[in-house]
């Protein structure tokens, strides 16, 4: 089982608002609509796209690093390092 596989159904929600979002947007270019506008919807997109990433990511440090650390040895330091670099990506992103 994955980490975030209690909250499946909450990350399952915001992973389809995010794509209604993003439909939303490209109608809104086909319907020729104000720049500012779309973008402004971007934006929403994005930041729905954030929340669900801390989510996952708060999941992952809460059952598989936490599991991992229990282990102790390679298996933690694998799992540290993973997180490490997932929290560096959505830093830059």
């Amino acid at each position: 089982m994955q980490g975030y596989g209690e909250d499946e159904a909450k990350v399952l929600a915001r992973l389809h608002r995010v794509e209604g979002q993003v439909h939303a947007i490209a109608q809104m270019v086909e319907d020729d609509k104000y720049c500012i506008d779309v973008l402004t919807q971007i934006a929403a997109a994005n930041s729905g796209l954030k929340s669900v990433a801390l989510l996952l990511l708060d999941d992952h440090l809460n059952h598989c690093v936490r599991q991992a650390s229990a282990q102790g040895g390679e298996v933690a330091d694998e799992k540290l390092a993973e997180a490490s670099a997932a929290i560096g990506r959505l830093v830059r992103s």
